[in-house]
């Protein structure tokens, strides 16, 4: 009875292993690849050794299935990362297609390279390429199972994956930035098709919402040409900056993007505040965003935000508030890692990039409250600027 429990515990372990192999396999996950290959070798030895402590040294071994070895052969073969075993200084056998492919071999490899015996060698190079070496010790046996990870083709990998987020940012700042210019646009429009005959135009209203929009676009340009140009988060280029300004230019864009949910403006007399006017208006807009769309989603009709920036100990605080549920228990760590998102069609990106605009000013983005929701990005202190500010 025990040793079919142990046949059955193996075999769901071996399919186990089969299945996360096939999927990391098809995902570009070799370390996975490799992790659960490893553990299927593991598993078919510890099948094999209580056979042998149970039979008694004078028993036979019951053998395997030819069924369970063309299984094991299969699982191995699957795996892309060639796989050894190494006994002693000199023999070393390839396990798995992928090494008797690399060796131009169908078993024991000859001559064997030094640096796969030496037990302290984490690298080597064999074909013109790069490999890492990744070892089981199998005591028992005295013989080594050996992994060998093309360490190109991890680079490539996390190329890909890099390029792939990049394009992703990028992306969602270029259609998070283009919507409220596209809504600011159209009320230019609006102000100068009046409908009445002989009607003048409002020229303050629209110098207005010209200048808002010329801002917003070419505070837009420069941040993706600054992060297309260092693939990563420019480094700010602060310069003392409006407060009164900076929140009204955010008011307007507002109102334009979000015109069904109320605003709330509390700020307080601070002075001209040393900033990346850019970086700094891209993070409060991603709070504000993700507070409307939260709100709209929660209350509808009744959505409302509220910003608030007030001067403290610390230095600037910039307060955003939404009137929706708030954030569930548990999710507070997670809100802003890269991609995590809970919206139907949202990328995950504005919270995290928010974080690291405060992060590369020497500041912090926090939640303050879960409920409801409260954002504060604070600045660090810093001694007051004149009023001539940007």
């Amino acid at each position: 009875m025990a040793y079919k429990l142990r046949a059955i515990l193996s075999g769901l372990g071996l399919v186990a292993c089969g299945i996360v192999a096939s999927e990391a396999w098809h995902q570009g996950l070799w370390g996975t690849v490799t992790g659960a290959a490893l553990i299927a070798v593991w598993i078919v030895f510890l099948h094999g050794w209580s056979l042998i402590r149970e039979a008694g040294p004078a028993a036979a071994v019951p053998p395997i299935a030819p069924v369970e070895v063309a299984t094991h052969r299969l699982l191995l073969d699957a795996a892309p990362t060639p796989m050894l075993s190494i006994e002693g200084e000199r023999d070393a056998r390839a396990l798995n297609r992928a090494a008797r492919r690399l060796f131009a071999t169908d078993d024991r490899i000859l001559p064997m390279p030094p640096a796969l015996a030496d037990r302290d060698m984490s690298h080597f190079r064999h074909e013109g390429r790069s490999w890492r070496i990744d070892r089981v010790l199998l005591a028992t046996e005295n013989r080594t199972v050996v992994t060998l990870i093309d360490i190109e083709q991890e680079e490539r990998a996390a190329e890909a994956r890099a390029t792939a987020e990049l394009i992703q940012v990028l992306g969602h700042e270029l259609l998070n930035g283009l919507a409220p210019i596209a809504s600011l646009a159209e009320s230019g429009i609006a102000a100068i098709d009046t409908p009445v005959p002989g009607a003048i135009v409002d020229r303050a209203l629209l110098r207005e919402i010209l200048g808002t929009l010329t801002r917003h676009a070419e505070g837009l340009q420069r941040f993706v040409e600054g992060y297309r140009a260092l693939a990563r988060l420019p480094e700010p280029c602060t310069r003392p900056v409006s407060i009164a300004q900076l929140v009204e230019d955010l008011t307007r864009l507002f109102a334009g993007r979000w015109p069904q949910v109320a605003l709330t403006v509390d700020v307080a007399d601070v002075p001209a505040w040393p900033m990346d006017r850019d970086q700094i208006n891209q993070a409060l807009w991603a709070l504000i965003q993700n507070g409307a769309e939260a709100a709209t989603a929660d209350r509808g009709g009744d959505a409302r935000i509220e910003i608030a920036v007030n001067r403290i100990d610390a230095g600037l605080a910039l307060d955003v508030r939404d009137n929706g549920n708030g954030i569930s228990l548990g999710s507070e760590a997670a809100i802003f890692r890269p991609f995590h998102t809970t919206k139907a069609h949202g990328t995950g990106i504005g919270l995290s990039l928010a974080r690291q605009i405060a992060h590369a000013h020497g500041g912090t983005l926090s939640i303050q409250h879960a409920e409801p929701t409260t954002f504060r990005l604070l600045l660090p202190g810093a001694a007051p600027f004149s009023d001539d500010a940007q």
